[in-house]
């Protein structure tokens, strides 16, 4: 592989680029080809196609936690693939059973031998934007599914890393639970202006959720559209039920199904 890790020159591009990439597992199944994406700084995008169609793949390369097997991942000047630099939340929380919340959202500072102090307040800082402060000493056998999710995505968040890689997160949770933490999710990104980059199979959680969906083909995958949401923020049940929502819902359903029927 070319320059895997490359640098752009100019810190007015892309945070973060992947040129035709493309991964072919030893299986010899070929996961992604030629997919190229340009994600800015702050922005929300989701990637959003049929399973199997290499979104993981494609999130797992971004990582560093998988190599390309053609093409580059290049980062904007003054960013870094680093441990630091990353946040990922898995589609299943991970978490230690045996550890408390406090010391499984601790895990990262723990493996970048942070001193204690700040190591307890970073944590304590990053509990209470998810709303779990008063379950630090919780263990993970008494938590509700989302609040797993919760810790796992306070974990993500405890090094305040530039960008954060979210892989189909709450596609195991209740309706009700899901809409919660999507709200939850937005109010988090206002607030912290950290990129995102989301995995999803719901036409309707990209659309709620994103400034950009990336719709890719099945496998191999590959950039098929992107469909730019132009509502505006803070998003609500008004937005959730509004004809415009469901508009953009029909589009971005509409293109999902040329996708397909490209492939086919």
């Amino acid at each position: 592989m070319t320059e895997q890790m490359a640098r752009l020159p100019d810190p007015t591009s892309p945070i973060v680029s992947l040129r035709d990439v493309g991964k072919v597992f030893a299986s010899g199944v070929r996961a992604l080809d030629g997919l190229g994406l340009d994600v800015r700084a702050g922005e929300f995008v989701s990637l959003l196609g049929p399973s199997g169609c290499g979104k993981s793949t494609a999130l797992r390369i971004i990582a560093g936690l998988s190599e390309a097997s053609e093409g580059s991942v290049a980062w904007a000047d003054g960013a870094d693939a680093g441990p630091g630099h990353i946040g990922f939340v898995f589609q299943e929380p991970t978490l230690m059973p045996w550890a408390d919340v406090a010391a499984n959202v601790r895990l990262p500072l723990e493996l970048a031998h942070a001193d204690d102090a700040p190591a307890r307040q970073a944590v304590a800082r990053a509990l209470e934007r998810v709303g779990l402060a008063e379950f630090a000493g919780a263990y993970p056998r008494e938590l509700s599914g989302g609040m797993k999710m919760r810790a796992s995505i306070a974990r993500a968040l405890v090094t305040e890393p530039e960008l954060l890689l979210m892989d189909e997160p709450f596609a195991a949770l209740d309706e009700i639970t899901r809409f919660k933490l999507n709200d939850d999710l937005l109010t988090l990104w206002q607030e912290l202006r950290r990129t995102v980059i989301f995995v999803t199979h719901s036409v309707f959680e990209s659309v709620y959720l994103s400034q950009r969906i990336v719709v890719m083909t099945p496998r191999p995958g590959r950039v098929f559209a992107e469909i730019v949401i132009p509502a505006g923020y803070p998003r609500d049940e008004s937005f959730r039920t509004s004809a415009e929502y469901a508009g953009f819902c029909r589009e971005v359903a509409e293109t999902l199904a040329r996708a397909l029927r490209a492939a086919s």
